[in-house]
């Protein structure tokens, strides 16, 4: 994505989430960021049409889905997965330990993608969009195991290393 792109996001966004759409000068902060925490991408059409959008913020091991969108009439098409495998590779390309989102307590076609690619619902924030007063899933998906925390103590008697808790 890139800042061109944005009076044609800025409408998609209004049409998929009238109540939550993001403003032009937020897509255009988040792009500021690109590509140090953020990764923005489109789908297109072969004649070069915005159908979709998605962008990613990933710092400090941890990635997290901002946005997904697709065009009502372009969907059930792969277009969402597609969005969504750009950017998990893009979370693993940075070394993320995992990644997170939010996503509509009512929107069963978005979890249904989200748990096809692995992710687990791991807690709600209650009435988390507004106005609508619709609580959000928090969904997770891990990409890697932490490496082990704390100390270990020097191998025992019986060969094996102990770790202190």
């Amino acid at each position: 994505m890139t800042n061109a792109d944005l009076p044609v996001i800025h409408r998609l966004d209004r049409l998929l989430f009238p109540d939550n759409a993001w403003s032009e000068e937020m897509l255009a902060g988040e792009l500021a960021d690109q590509p140090r925490t953020r990764h923005y991408v489109v789908a297109e059409t072969s004649g070069g049409e915005i159908v979709g959008y998605a962008g990613l913020a990933a710092a400090g091991g941890q990635a997290d889905v901002q946005t997904i969108g697709v065009r009502a009439d372009r969907r059930k098409g792969g277009i969402g997965a597609a969005l969504l495998t750009a950017l998990l590779d893009e979370a693993v390309r940075r070394n993320s330990e995992a990644v997170f989102l939010e996503v509509r307590a009512d929107n069963d076609a978005a979890h249904r993608l989200y748990e096809r690619f692995g992710f687990d619902r791991v807690g709600i924030r209650k009435r988390y969009y507004q106005p609508s007063d619709v609580d959000a899933i928090v969904m997770c998906r891990k990409l890697r195991d932490r490496p082990p925390m704390g100390f270990t103590r020097p191998e025992g008697a019986d060969g094996e290393k102990r770790r202190l808790t």
